[in-house]
């Protein structure tokens, strides 16, 4: 199957190349086999395949572009790409001639062997043990496995070809009380089989615990502490957004002109490491065949790097970084792979036991509106808990945080040394915030 597709490929390029100055093609293979759980038992078992190319032309100095999964008529893919380019956009870049790629374990033989029958098995395990403890839940979630082949040939003779895998869960308890809702969740992702439950099993317990209790806290400027679930919406993302080159390039980068200056307080630093092995955000090259590399983002609270991928550099007028990104449908645009949090020497514990009054948010509901790219955020807390005197009191409701990410961290703040890895894509700590706004209905 995939010695076909390649040929198909190849295909694909020559047809192209008759009428192109030069193209590219990239194409996967996938199959997914997701297992979901509803009211605490097994809902559905499923079983996808995807298979799919994309063909990137530049033709008269101009890109076009066309996708398909239906790989029967490849002419129509390369003429859907040839009349693209007649309004593309001007090609700022050349495609890569071959590359060497850092050998970077990203899939495990032993993902093929996991049956459904253990997938079932492993989420109806998590069901158990949740409702032992807590009989009046009702779980719902899933247990999934994947296998993926990600290719590219160009016409410079640039080619690479990796496999993926990736194995994961996520469960979500709710409990209702009267006219009251309480969700929690946490889940776990891993490149081979995964079948430790007890991290996951022993956080739903502790979100179940911290929350039994309601209490009330006032508006006002206090600590909050982000735990690594709450950190991506508010802190992560419009950091990363500013510093894509993309944003830069646009001007709408409120870091546009600040590299190596300190923009952020010294205890934040953020590396884009897609070189970790086992890690399934990682990768040996990004979607347009640039070799994948650890780069810092933010070094101490100086800003190290941009991101770009080939366009994108092109028009900034410098080297690609090796973050072009895309869906099989979609052009490569700049993005991130996995994102590293660097961590600090304060415990969960301490930073708590610190606070006499305070805040910890769990979980976003979003990151609310008004200018995202430049750092303010505004979200619900979906779950959050009052600590007072150095201890947590219990759930909070209809509160919201807000703030501006460049102001919040360059306060007074304190990293945790409790990181963890968030979908295999991030791996962040806890962020204690002296000075945030906290809105509350209460």
């Amino acid at each position: 199957m995939g010695r076909k597709l390649e040929d198909l490929a190849y295909e694909i390029l020559d047809k192209a190349m008759k009428s192109a100055q030069s193209a590219e093609v990239f194409y996967i293979h996938s199959n997914s086999s997701p297992v979901s759980f509803e009211a605490n038992a097994v809902k559905s078992v499923e079983s996808h395949e995807t298979r799919g190319a994309a063909l990137r032309v530049i033709k008269d100095g101009r890109v076009g572009f066309s996708a398909t999964s239906r790989l029967s008529d490849p002419d129509l893919l390369v003429e859907s790409a040839l009349e693209t380019a007649l309004l593309g956009p001007n090609a700022a870049f050349d495609f890569p001639s071959v590359s060497k790629f850092e050998d970077i374990p990203v899939s495990s033989d032993e993902i093929p062997l996991v049956t459904i029958n253990q997938m079932v098995d492993l989420g109806n395990q998590i069901i158990q043990e949740i409702r032992t403890q807590h009989p009046d839940v009702k779980v719902e979630g899933g247990v999934g496995r994947n296998e993926m082949s990600v290719n590219m040939v160009n016409s410079a003779n640039g080619h690479f070809h990796y496999e993926k895998t990736s194995f994961g869960y996520g469960f979500e308890a709710t409990l209702i009380r009267g006219d009251d809702m309480l969700f929690v969740h946490d889940g776990r992702s891993s490149v081979g089989p995964y079948f430790e439950i007890d991290e996951t099993v022993n956080s739903i317990f502790r979100q179940l615990e911290w929350a039994k209790n309601s209490s009330s806290i006032k508006t006002s400027h206090m600590p909050v502490i982000f735990l690594p679930s709450a950190v991506p919406s508010v802190i992560i993302s419009p950091l990363v957004s500013a510093l894509s080159g993309k944003s830069v390039l646009l001007g709408t980068s409120p870091l546009a002109g600040k590299m190596g200056e300190q923009v952020l307080s010294s205890e934040i630093s953020l590396t884009d490491d897609p070189t970790l092995p086992n890690i399934t955000g990682s990768r040996i090259c990004d979607d347009e065949g640039i070799p994948s590399a650890n780069m810092p983002l933010v070094n101490k609270g100086k800003i190290s790097n941009f991101y770009y991928d080939l366009q994108t550099a092109g028009l900034a007028a410098t080297n690609s970084t090796g973050h072009g990104e895309r869906s099989l449908g979609s052009l490569p645009s700049p993005s991130t792979s996995v994102i590293i949090v660097e961590e600090g020497k304060i415990s969960l514990g301490d930073m708590i036991s610190g606070l006499k009054e305070g805040l910890i948010v769990e979980h976003l509901l979003g990151a609310g509106q008004g200018n995202a790219l430049g750092g303010d955020f505004n979200a619900n807390v979906l779950l959050g808990y009052k600590v007072e005197n150095g201890a947590v009191t219990g759930r909070v409701k209809d509160t919201m945080v807000s703030g501006n990410v460049y102001k919040v961290l360059n306060d007074s703040i304190s990293i945790g040394k409790d990181g963890r890895w968030l979908g295999g894509s991030l791996f962040s700590p806890s962020i204690l915030c002296d000075n945030v706004s906290v809105a509350s209905k209460a």
